[in-house]
């Protein structure tokens, strides 16, 4: 299990999240409002869907990063990244997963969901669909933070942005914007 711990001059972790950047297919850069947010966090969370390896570099580069893979990665990525995983983030515990595998894009969550079943988590992040989602289901909370660089059905671009003090989520939430570049 990994671990996003708090730097002794911040109270507080804050973490971006972020799924399904399909880089260099959907952007050849980071778009600049993720940018932003990525020079003022402790840590990253992407669900997937990275598509080669040097966005995990990039992204690296700014905070220690975790992340898993999705369903248009390749074996590298999952080699290196698994398809699955629990991160320790503030003292709260995260799954992690890109939540491809049912028959229907209407299955990603509860695929995510059903990922984690026995575990005790704060929250469960998921991909895959590219549409932003945040609710809390029995104390857990469920988020998608959709796609900063490919918004397919949404009607933005979006990433997400978690505030953890004293070991609990205290929130999350997404940030939207209309132009990625």
């Amino acid at each position: 299990m990994r671990r996003i711990t708090e730097n002794g001059a911040v109270a507080g972790v804050r973490i971006v999240v972020v799924s399904d950047t399909h880089m260099p297919y959907r952007a050849g850069e980071l778009p600049p409002r993720l940018v932003k947010e990525l020079r003022n966090c402790q840590g990253i969370l992407h669900a997937g869907d990275w598509t080669d390896w040097s966005v995990y570099e990039r992204f690296a580069a700014f905070a220690p990063t975790e992340g898993v893979a999705g369903n248009n990665d390749g074996r590298d990525i999952i080699r290196r990244l698994g398809l699955r995983k629990v991160v320790v983030a503030g003292g709260c515990r995260i799954g992690i997963v890109h939540g491809h595998g049912g028959w229907s894009r209407a299955d990603t969550e509860s695929n995510a969901i059903r990922a984690f079943k026995g575990e005790k988590l704060d929250a469960i992040i998921y991909g895959h669909t590219h549409i932003p989602v945040s609710k809390t289901l029995d104390g857990v909370l469920v988020f998608n933070p959709g796609s900063p660089t490919d918004r397919r059905g949404a009607p933005k671009y979006s990433f997400g942005v978690m505030e953890i003090r004293g070991g609990a989520i205290v929130s999350a939430e997404h940030i939207f914007y209309d132009k990625k570049n």
